[in-house]
């Protein structure tokens, strides 16, 4: 047991205590949500690389809104306000 650990346990909140089996299983579940690592041959992926790999995915995923609310900002500024469309775009997004 980490030293961590270890001091977690000693503090007396059991709310908090995950047990390494379920610290495997959500890592587990993590690693079956990431498309960079479905596609490995290999399960063995250590728990490092996934944790790395879900951040890298949730940054990307971050990018991608931001760009995709910025081309809809620049759509909705060129599309005439009154038209039925934007009525749609705009109702959708409320």
């Amino acid at each position: 047991m980490s030293t961590r650990r270890s001091r977690s346990s000693q503090s007396g909140s059991s709310r908090n205590n995950i047990s390494d089996d379920q610290i495997s299983e959500l890592v587990s579940k993590l690693q079956q949500l990431l498309p960079e690592l479905q596609n490995r041959r290999s399960n063995k992926v250590s728990s490092a690389m996934v944790l790395q790999e879900t951040c890298n995915y949730i940054r990307s995923l971050h990018r991608e809104v931001e760009d995709l609310s910025e081309r809809l900002s620049e759509l909705l500024a060129t599309t005439d306000t009154t038209s039925a469309q934007a009525a749609i775009i705009r109702s959708l997004l409320m």
